[in-house]
């Protein structure tokens, strides 16, 4: 199970297990079309039933002339894989991007490709587990998931981890029932909820905030007035107002009026804030009501207690407090899959497929992340999500994106993979997980699934730099 590195190529090795190996057919490709970097980067993606692999080849990064385009989840619709075996699936091509018809306000680009996970089960009251008999046969080596548990217990600071993989999981460590804080990952639950009353036309994303009435201690600049909600929720407001609370980058901020709205990026909790406050004054309704019936009561979250969230925050500083969630790590995983299934739950669109797609494409692109020391690691950013962004961003990492919290709390999501990794860090026990653990962590769990990488990992080079 050692990884092994060659130019730009991912292979998933079969499966360890006694089952006949059964032939792949390969997909074509459409070879024309072209990308900044002017190549692809082929990638070799083989089922766990698989004697050979099914080919296909992905752009390195998708842009176009003079304007960045949201990146398009992992096109799973290209790919045949093997036609029979117990992990496989025949999925049949699209010619064609589709265009979905969705109010103004939502309309951004050629809608990206589906990504779900088309043989995906859902949980129940409970999740259901992969026994260690199974796991060679769902596609996993057990005694490198036994590894990667002993680095979560000796090296990393986990409180509590979930790997699910396509709906069942794979590797539960610590206490995954214990609420704790959930930092910054809140952020990303805000923009989940966004979407229901984005497409009922509820939220226009293009009301500014002169049009909102929203002010803040001292009072807001003219030019910070003509953002708009969804500048906010993309951090790209130009609005350098200090925040209720800490942990962001407005040390880094260009002075205040010097940015127009929508032309800068700058991770800031004034914004996320904001956002927020807008959130409950258009809706009417508070933000953990609405995460209890968006998410919470349909998602059968089994440790959700409304009575410890609460909002804190220094208001004489800045009149919007910060939106602080506790949850559990198996529910963070429910979230995660949600994710991973475009806002689908057991047949019901709990979040509106085209906005689940939208807020984890790319916004921003990695090059053009601000503080520029940003550009050093591997994620852009889209709706209030991180996405692995950049040449590397390629094999498991395409399509992929986070919400992440400050000492460790993360729900990341693997579309090539149908994988969710919830990884949380109780930071009252003193605790704190490192970047690189978590880059670790990843690295385990892909060799675990039998992902050889061939190519380099995102953050091959600098390690552990991301999270600046």
């Amino acid at each position: 199970m050692r990884s092994q590195f060659s130019r730009g190529v991912l292979a998933r090795r079969p499966a360890a297990s006694g089952r006949a190996r059964q032939r792949c057919a390969h997909t074509q490709v459409d070879t024309a079309r072209t990308n900044r970097h002017g190549a692809y980067c082929s990638v070799v993606l083989p089922w766990a039933a698989c004697k050979s692999p099914c080919r296909r080849q992905v752009p390195c990064h998708r842009e176009t002339q003079g304007a960045t385009l949201p990146r398009l989840p992992h096109d799973r619709s290209r790919i045949r894989a093997c036609p029979e075996g117990p992990m496989s699936r025949r999925i049949s091509r699209l010619a064609v991007l589709s265009r979905y018809a969705l109010p103004a306000a939502m309309a951004l680009a050629p809608a990206p490709l589906a990504a779900q996970c088309d043989d995906c089960t859902f949980p129940g009251a409970t999740w259901e587990s992969v026994r260690r008999p199974e796991l060679a046969g769902y596609g996993w080596d057990a005694g490198v998931l036994a590894r990667t548990a002993a680095f979560l217990r000796d090296s990393a600071n986990s409180t509590g981890v979930v790997v699910a993989h396509k709906g069942r999981v794979v590797l539960a460590f610590g206490d995954i029932e214990e609420l704790s804080y959930l930092a910054s990952v809140r952020k990303s639950i805000l923009a989940m909820l966004y979407g229901a009353w984005v497409e009922q036309g509820v939220i226009d994303l293009d009301a500014t905030l002169e049009d909102l009435g929203v002010d803040d201690v001292g009072g807001l600049l003219p030019v910070e007035r003509q953002a708009t909600i969804d500048h906010l929720i993309t951090a790209r407001s130009g609005v350098y107002h200090p925040a209720s609370n800490a942990g962001d980058n407005l040390a880094d901020a260009p002075p205040r009026g010097s940015r127009q709205p929508g032309t800068y990026m700058l991770y800031s909790n004034w914004d996320f804030n904001a956002a927020g406050a807008v959130f409950e004054q258009l809706t009417g309704r508070d933000i953990y009501d609405e995460a209890q019936a968006q998410l919470a009561a349909p998602l059968g979250f089994e440790d959700w207690d409304r009575s410890v969230q609460r909002k804190s925050g220094n208001l004489s500083v800045s009149r919007n407090p910060a939106y602080h969630f506790w949850l559990s790590t198996r529910d963070m995983a429910r979230i995660g899959h949600l994710m991973l299934n475009e806002g689908e739950w057991n047949g019901a669109q709990l979040i509106p497929r085209e906005w689940a797609r939208r807020i984890v494409s790319v916004v921003t692109p990695l090059d053009e992340m601000n503080p520029p020391r940003r550009r050093d690691g591997y994620f852009g950013y889209g709706y209030m999500w991180w996405i692995f962004d950049g040449p590397r961003a390629v094999g498991p990492f395409e399509g992929a994106y986070t919400g992440r919290g400050a000492v460790g709390q993360w729900i990341t999501v693997f579309p090539v993979l149908d994988l969710v990794i919830a990884h949380k860090t109780k930071s009252a026990y003193g605790r704190s997980t490192s970047w690189r653990s978590w880059e670790r962590l990843v690295e385990l769990l892909l060799e675990a699934h039998g992902v050889e990488m061939t190519g380099e990992f995102p953050w091959a080079g600098e390690p552990g730099t991301s999270g600046r």
